[in-house]
């Protein structure tokens, strides 16, 4: 096969309908959504940057960690280099199909991380284990779309409108951090996020996708500690 020519390695579908595609060309890895690069190895730094900008702000190093999404690992990877040996992290994974190319074609990116002993993955959506919890969490990064939308699972709007935050102020232990990663700004967000009692950093990140100069959006929202 050519080194340019693209294949298609796998697919998954979704629970409420749609499906995405894991492809390969060369070296390079793209998992997408319809039209939608939804991440891919070549732009990792932001991914990354949500893990090392979260854990940076909390108050230890063992700290317990929450992360949506599985990916390729950048996030991941970053949290594991960021904690102590007695940290400890929970990805909620929705779709066993991530799991299944992070141990197959996608395991020179993952490296280890998976047999870290630091490690548990949960076969859950993300907002049902922040729903559970209460002062469970130091960090909850969630990098699950594109933005604070719905657009790859429709049931993840429940993470970023008024009452999904605050549950996952509930989920926060004190001064915990929820760190929330965008391809774009969103004012609207931030104002829901106040409004759920954190306070609100918003990190603006350099990427080059596909050739161009881009910038993604981190937000991260200390809990207020009045209420919950």
């Amino acid at each position: 096969m050519p080194d340019d020519a693209v294949e298609l390695i796998g697919e998954a579908e979704l629970p409420d309908g749609g499906r995405l595609q894991l492809w390969r060309r060369g070296e390079d890895y793209s998992i997408r959504f319809g039209d939608n690069e939804l991440m891919g190895n070549q732009v990792r730094h932001s991914e990354e940057a949500l893990a090392t900008l979260a854990c940076g702000r909390l108050q230890h190093r063992d700290s317990r960690i929450l992360i949506g999404g599985l990916g390729m690992g950048f996030t991941l990877g970053a949290a594991l280099r960021s904690l102590s040996s007695t940290g400890a992290i929970t990805v909620a994974e929705l779709v066993p199909e991530i799991v299944t190319w992070a141990n197959g074609p996608l395991s020179h990116l993952f490296h280890d991380y998976l047999s870290d002993s630091r490690v548990m993955v949960e076969m859950a959506d993300v907002h049902d284990v922040i729903a559970r919890e209460r002062s469970e969490f130091d960090a909850i990064l969630l990098d699950v779309d594109n933005g604070p939308d719905g657009l790859i699972h429709l049931a993840n709007e429940r993470l970023y409108c008024n009452w999904g935050l605050r549950a996952a102020h509930a989920a926060l232990r004190p001064k915990g951090i929820l760190a929330v990663w965008s391809a774009y700004a969103d004012d609207a967000f931030v104002s829901r996020l106040e409004n759920a009692h954190f306070d609100v950093e918003e990190v603006s990140v350099a990427a080059l996708v596909d050739g161009e100069d881009v910038i993604h959006t981190i937000w991260l929202a200390s809990k207020q500690e009045c209420c919950d």
